[in-house]
């Protein structure tokens, strides 16, 4: 077999799969592209070692030991991205991309950090004023 087929579809798969981590809007989606991805890297490892094995005639088969070691990474990578963003999901309610780029909590103050003024808010009383007002 020509080195040519894998090469190629290796590139459509990683193509895909760029778009997919572009274009989607959803988390699990675009994990799911990153999987993609690397898969595709993955076939290129192996393809390419079969054919510097052909060539050289050598048995040391890097690339698939490679290709192992990436596999095993991924497979962790995938479950820790998906276990952060189950837990985004459950804070804030939704996986959509464009809605969690701010992480910060949001201001409930209605007035805004300051004064329309511009001059800063007086600072809260200190700790110690609040437990001798608890006591």
């Amino acid at each position: 077999m020509h080195l040519a087929y894998p090469a190629v579809l290796s590139v459509l798969l990683f193509c895909t799969g760029l778009y997919g981590v572009l274009a989607r809007r959803n988390a699990i989606l675009v994990l799911m592209s990153v999987e993609l991805m690397l898969n595709a890297v993955n076939l290129n490892l192996v393809a390419f070692d079969v054919w510097l094995s052909k060539a050289a005639r050598d048995t040391l088969h890097s690339g698939q030991a490679l290709t192992l070691f990436t596999i095993a990474i991924a497979a962790a990578e995938i479950g820790i991205g998906l276990a952060i963003v189950l837990a985004v999901y459950r804070n804030r309610g939704t996986s959509d991309i464009d809605k969690l780029r701010d992480t910060a909590e949001p201001d409930t103050d209605p007035e805004g950090p300051g004064h329309p003024d511009g001059t800063p808010r007086p600072a809260a009383p200190a700790t110690a004023d609040r437990t001798e007002a608890a006591a």
